[in-house]
């Protein structure tokens, strides 16, 4: 027999409705006991129903109790167990997350002061060269005079060559 489980024990209405069934059918194979009273083999397969029907009436015995309380125990005490090492885990995995928010923010803090000093150092670059500027004296530059964005090369029209410039071909 299979019953529902509930919050503290068993439905209580399956197991009345069954004890019911039981007490039917016990009294219908006592009837039957009785009329068959000369019938041998009738007889041994009525008595053996009836007892395994008895039994069933009887409940557990008390081994079985016991047994179904030790095993209650042992849940119990794995449910702890689990319970326990359950919080342990949650406690270092605080304390791992605790580590590193630390680590976080102070690489945080040592980038943003790396980041500073490179921004001072800048700063001081830039008014240096500013310094140097201002100092300097600018003189014109002739429109003429061969730079190396006209990709000539000034020594040969100082020289005063006449020859071309490489792809060039000369107009004369």
């Amino acid at each position: 027999m299979r019953f529902s489980v509930v919050g503290t024990g068993y439905d209580q209405r399956q197991v009345d409705s069954c004890l019911d069934e039981l007490g039917v059918r016990l009294s219908r194979l006592a009837a039957r006991a009785e009329s068959a009273a000369g019938a041998g083999r009738e007889w041994d397969r009525i008595r053996h129903e009836a007892t395994l029907l008895r039994d069933l009436l009887a409940g557990p015995a008390d081994g079985d109790v016991v047994a179904v309380r030790s095993g209650a125990a042992d849940v119990e005490r794995e449910a702890a167990d689990l319970l326990a090492r359950a919080r342990g885990e949650l406690d270092a995995a605080r304390e791992e997350a605790r580590q590193v928010r630390e680590r976080a923010y102070e690489e945080a803090v040592r980038a943003r002061r790396d980041l500073e000093a490179a921004l001072l150092a800048r700063r001081r670059r830039a008014a240096r060269v500013d310094e140097l500027l201002c100092g300097a004296a600018v003189e014109a530059v002739p429109a003429d005079t061969p730079t190396a964005a006209a990709g000539v090369p000034a020594t040969r029209l100082a020289a005063g060559t006449a020859t071309d410039a490489p792809g060039e071909r000369s107009a004369a």
